[in-house]
């Protein structure tokens, strides 16, 4: 009995092995509607242990047009002076491919896709065209959409799936490698930005060589949130999601005139930079009795232009900090293109910006300084006798001063009426 129930065992091994779905397109488990138009950005890092090294910048754009999906893939380095792009067009209900192309440094490689898949691989180093004619044969998900088609299925704990992806190279006669999600489980992801999401991590073993991915999807819109890929010796590439969609802030930032602001006028701000002689601590109920306190030679100030958008993000920003659920929101990538900065030029705090337009501007410095205040203390005792004893005794107080470190943040306003004026600001602590 026991025997005949082993043999049944091992005759059901196959099934139970190859019972594991295959995803292809067309295949009722991709839910295309998750896909939007949409761009989306990722800085790329290589991890090892806790260092973190940026080693350029992803960018997606999905797009439809018609009946077709358009992925456009474009890697850039760190240092800016090299990219690849990638270009995939499929059929926007069952992912099926249609086209691809992808150029490089080194080289450029256009496909058809159709009962067989025809193009031409072009190697820049060699100046050699090979024509491509080849047929795989069983069907295959693009790699180039890869990382989004994971944020199409129907991802639930338990969930396992192989998906054949095709990947042209030269001098190779592997074309088609399996992609196996081994795990799907819950996660929370901590973005920087936007705070907790649920998520799903999904854990892909790429069958070829071995490789292990990690793809964290949100579980209410599918959202891409980061993609891990193992890269042996410890070393991770991690692609973190910048959320550039992510902008709570209505009024939008103006760069090409704000640079105007500070760069084509003929006005000037002068000021003075100090912190007041009440500034500072109060130790033991007694107040600060340092006098003026300039900001040293050589201190930098800082000057941009008000406007609509950065009171609205201050704003904003106080109430997130209010609320204390999310992380503040950072300003626009292109706010320091406005920006202008000087130092304090002598010993008393002077400084000038030149060449400024009429408008609202913010100025802000930060420096140390001494502070000092008075204090006293019991010195000792004085006790009066008689001829009976002890009559009583007086406290005898002495008084000292102390100096401590502080530091000045200052921000304020100046407005410029009219062009070619002179406008003084003191920046003091208040």
């Amino acid at each position: 009995m026991k025997i005949r129930n082993l043999i049944l065992v091992l005759g059901l091994l196959p099934a139970i092995a190859f019972s594991q779905k295959t995803i292809v397109p067309g295949s009722p488990d991709i839910k295309t509607t998750y896909l939007k138009p949409e761009k989306s950005a990722y800085t790329v890092y290589y991890v090892k242990d806790t260092s973190w090294n940026k080693m350029g910048m992803l960018d997606y754009d999905i797009a439809f047009s018609g009946s077709q999906l358009n992925f456009n893939y474009k890697y850039t380095d760190k240092s800016n002076t090299w990219s690849k792009r990638r270009t995939s067009v499929v059929d926007a209900k069952t992912l099926k491919p249609i086209s691809f192309m992808s150029e490089g440094v080194e080289t450029k490689l256009v496909l058809n896709f159709g009962e067989s898949i025809k193009g031409t691989y072009y190697s820049k180093k060699k100046n050699k065209t090979t024509q491509v004619n080849v047929k795989p044969k069983t069907k295959f998900i693009d790699f180039n959409l890869a990382d989004h088609l994971f944020c199409t299925l129907p991802l639930d704990v338990g969930y396992k799936a192989i998906i054949p992806e095709f990947y042209y190279a030269e001098n190779t006669d592997t074309l088609i490698t399996n992609y196996i999600i081994k795990e799907v489980k819950s996660y929370v992801y901590q973005s920087p930005r936007t705070g907790k999401h649920q998520a799903w991590l999904v854990t892909v073993l790429e069958e070829s060589t071995g490789a292990i991915y990690n793809y964290v999807v949100d579980k209410k819109d599918r959202r891409l949130w980061q993609r891990e890929m193992s890269m042996g010796k410890g070393m991770w590439e991690i692609c973190v999601n910048e959320e550039i969609d992510y902008q709570p802030i209505k009024n939008k930032f103006d760069s090409k005139y704000a640079i105007r602001q500070v760069t084509k006028g003929n006005s000037v701000v002068i000021g003075t930079a100090y912190a007041r002689e009440s500034s500072g601590k109060k130790l033991g109920g007694l107040v600060n009795t340092a006098k003026k306190q300039f900001a040293p030679k050589g201190t930098e100030i800082t000057l941009f232009p008000s406007s609509a958008y950065y009171e609205e993000w201050l704003s904003v920003n106080k109430q997130i900090k209010k609320q204390g659920k999310m992380p503040e929101v950072p300003l626009v990538s292109d706010f320091g293109t406005a920006i202008k900065k000087t130092k304090v030029y002598d010993d008393e705090g002077h400084f000038e910006f030149l060449d400024l337009m009429p408008g609202t501007y913010v100025v802000m410095a930060s420096f140390d300084f001494t502070n000092s205040y008075n204090y006293s203390y019991v010195s000792g005792y004085t006790n009066y006798y008689n001829y009976w004893g002890y009559t009583g005794s007086t406290t005898n107080y002495g008084s000292a001063r102390q100096s401590y470190r502080d530091k000045a943040n200052i921000e304020k306003q100046v407005t410029i009426d009219k062009d070619g004026e002179k406008k003084e600001v003191s920046l003091k602590e208040k």
